[in-house]
């Protein structure tokens, strides 16, 4: 099946970790094909999700001004376009781009504004998710939900935690999440990847986001797969960075059929397109390869992406709609 010819929902995407070579080139000449395999991509198993985290730092190096920032960003909605991927909610935590003197609202302004641009050049819908990260302080989380309210009604839509969730606990974030409910802002949540099914147990009696980033290794609970199932949390699964990250050993090892089979609502997502290496219909290949997966099954994870996304009701029957004809003809 050639899945590229089939249009799709992205949920779960880190912005700086998706740059590609052209726009590496473009933003830093000096840096080689070579230089940017190595330290832009990670190798297909690391250590752990540190290890892995590692990686990013070199793409958000070079994300530190308005034009990079920009060039970043329509890069990335042309590789959306390439893959043809319809909708994708792009993530990232605006205090990194800060380092060379932008302020927090001057680099969501931006990458806000570059998407606007994007969405108009390159026909793809694409929305935005502001992240904290986990060893951010209360403060810092505070200043980032911030944001997403201060850029309410733009292409701005949500929060997400991110990082290392097993080094550093919930509580410097609960006051942020409960800002965010209190404002009726749409929250994810990184969960359920770099530890257990207790990670995921936390952030759901903690934080109370409707998605979760990861999720898979809440299949190693099976009450905690009959909650989701009915409190109807939906987990954004990305197969091969859960390779990379070493939470499976191997990708027939991984949870998402099991999640699938149980019920729980649940998309396919690539994470990052330049550390994990990725595209959407190659997830998608690899899905059918490993788990016998057929077009029936990338359509319901497709509707329940679009059901669980943070865009408007009209632009989700409008997605909707395309989903259905594309994969029921």
């Amino acid at each position: 099946m050639n899945y590229n010819q089939l249009p799709k929902i992205e949920l779960h995407l880190h912005l700086d970790c998706s740059l590609s070579y052209k726009v590496v080139q473009k933003i830093d000449p000096t840096i080689t094909f070579e230089e940017y395999q190595h330290s832009f991509i990670a190798p297909p198993k690391c250590t752990d999700l540190v290890d892995y985290l590692s990686r990013a730092v070199k793409g958000f190096q070079l994300m530190q001004t308005k034009e990079q920032l920009r060039l970043v960003t329509l890069d990335l909605l042309e590789q959306l376009k390439a893959d043809n991927v319809i909708y994708a909610e792009i993530r990232f935590a605006p205090l990194l781009h800060i380092a060379k003197g932008l302020t927090p609202v001057e680099v969501v302004k931006t990458v806000n504004d570059a998407v606007t641009e994007g969405m108009q050049q390159i026909d793809v819908e694409a929305r935005l998710i502001l992240c904290t990260l986990r060893h951010y302080s209360e403060e810092e989380s505070m200043e980032t939900i911030q944001l997403v309210e201060q850029f309410k009604g733009t292409n701005v839509v949500g929060f997400d935690i991110a990082g290392d969730e097993a080094g550093f606990p919930v509580k410097n974030h609960e006051k942020a999440f409960a800002y965010a409910k209190e404002k009726n802002i749409p929250c994810t949540a990184h969960a359920g990847e770099a530890k257990g099914p207790d990670s995921v147990r936390e952030v759901l009696q903690h934080f109370h986001p409707s998605r979760i980033g990861h999720g898979t290794r809440s299949a190693e609970d099976d009450t905690l797969l009959d909650f989701l199932k009915k409190e109807n949390i939906h987990l954004e699964v990305c197969p091969t960075s859960n390779i990379q990250t070493n939470v499976f050993d191997r990708i027939e090892d991984h949870s998402a059929n099991k999640i699938y089979n149980a019920g729980v609502s649940m998309s396919i997502n690539t994470d990052s397109r330049t550390i994990t290496p990725v595209t959407l219909s190659s997830e998608y290949t690899l899905m059918e390869k490993v788990f016998q997966w057929e077009k029936e099954h990338f359509l319901k994870c497709n509707l329940e992406a679009v059901a669980h996304s943070f865009c408007s009701d009209e632009l989700k029957e409008a997605l909707k709609q395309k989903i259905n004809n594309a994969y029921t003809n």
